[in-house]
C-alpha cells in the first residue's frame, strides 16, 4: 500500500485542524532550533572544550591576573566610605 498525494493532503488538513496554524508554526520553529543546536553540537571539536577548561583551571599566572583585575574593578565600583570616629 503506497501513500499518494491525496492521502498526504488529507493528513496535513487533519493535523492543521487539530493543532492550529500558530501552534504548528511554534512546533516547526522549535524543531528547527533543535536540529540546528544538534548539528552545532556534533560539529564542535572536543579539543576546543578541553583547552578552554585548562585555561580556566590550570594557569596560576592567569588566575592571579584575573583576580587582580576583579579586585581593581570592585574597588572602583565601591562608593567612598565615610569613617565615623
Amino acid at each position: 500500500m503506497s501513500v499518494g498525494p491525496w492521502q498526504i493532503a488529507i493528513i496535513a488538513l487533519v493535523v492543521l485542524l487539530l493543532f492550529g496554524a500558530t501552534r504548528l508554526a511554534d512546533i516547526g520553529k522549535g524543531l528547527g532550533e533543535g536540529i540546528r543546536n544538534f548539528k552545532k553540537g556534533i560539529s564542535e571539536d572536543p579539543d576546543d572544550e578541553a583547552g578552554s577548561s585548562q585555561a580556566r583551571a590550570g594557569d596560576p599566572k592567569q588566575l592571579k591576573e584575573s583576580e587582580a583585575s576583579a579586585s581593581e574593578a570592585s574597588a572602583e565600583n565601591e562608593a567612598p566610605s565615610t569613617k565615623e570616629t
